[in-house]
């Protein structure tokens, strides 16, 4: 298996995981344990590419990069700058803020808007 096959299957996982956070909510530690888990994933699969591919050293050549590669990394820095949004507004609510529900939600469905753009672009851009 090639080394783009397991970093997409993964990043397919990772989506699947924050859908299935989402139905979560009722439920909120276990929507917290999910969600984190994705995250945390998301975030080690970044290392991976780093670690496999020097992504970070391709990203950097901002005016060589292809048009869909810098299109990927817009939905991919964007994700990670939500995540830390995510982090921020879902401990303030954990902790009784409930009147940031309405912020967390927005932001929420935008992070996951920006992951599935990740992951479709990732097809593009590899």
């Amino acid at each position: 298996m090639s080394s783009a096959l397991l970093f997409q299957l993964q990043s397919f996982c990772i989506l699947a995981l924050m859908l299935y956070g989402v139905t979560q909510t009722k439920i909120r530690l276990r929507h917290i344990k999910i969600m984190s888990t994705a995250i945390i994933w998301d975030l080690i699969l970044i290392l991976q590419i780093e670690l496999t591919r020097s992504a970070v050293a391709k990203a950097m050549k901002i005016i060589e990069n292809p048009t869909m590669l810098k299109i990927h990394l817009i939905f991919a820095i964007g994700s990670v700058l939500l995540y830390i949004v995510m982090a921020v507004t879902g401990t303030k609510v954990y902790k009784g803020r409930n009147d940031l529900i309405p912020w967390h939600k927005k932001f929420g469905i935008t992070t996951l808007i920006f992951r599935a753009m990740t992951l479709a672009t990732s097809f593009f851009a590899a």
